[in-house]
């Protein structure tokens, strides 16, 4: 359930501004947050994340409402160096910066955890209704007998 975007050509700087606004959240509340997020990397990351989505749905068959952002990192990519000509014969360096983007999403098992406790809860009531209706029929019985002698 991995997403890898490489040789994106913003600076990694820019780009974990967004990054770090999203890490560790819920996927749907993440891409509800990157549309209100006026950086020009918002857009790139929400596309990473339907990736990752549809990679995850594809070949793990995983839904998408238990994925949550387990890991995402941006990595500095190659660097193409440019020159600016200056006055007088000089020149200045433009270092021209490019991202790794990785993200890795997980599955939530708050969901499975909930329901078992469910199931749980209703066995042992279910286990409680039963010993209750035993000891009924116990005092129903020695009710009878009693009346009977």
């Amino acid at each position: 359930m991995k997403a890898v975007l490489k040789q994106y050509r913003q600076s990694p700087r820019k780009v974990r501004l967004v990054i770090d606004a999203i890490r560790g959240k819920n996927v749907e509340r993440a891409l509800a947050e990157l549309k209100f997020i006026p950086k020009r990397t918002s857009e790139i990351v929400e596309k990473l994340i339907k990736s990752a989505v549809s990679n995850a749905e594809t070949n793990f068959g995983k839904t998408k409402d238990n994925l949550f952002i387990k890991e995402i990192r941006v990595d500095e990519g190659v660097t193409l160096k440019r020159i600016m000509p200056m006055s007088k014969g000089r020149a200045f360096r433009i270092n021209k910066r490019a991202s790794h983007i990785t993200l890795e999403l997980g599955e939530r098992q708050e969901t499975r955890k909930q329901e078992n406790k469910e199931t749980t809860k209703q066995e042992k009531k279910n286990a409680m209704d039963k010993k209750a209706e035993k000891k009924s029929t116990k005092i129903i019985k020695k009710e009878r007998v009693l009346k009977k002698k």
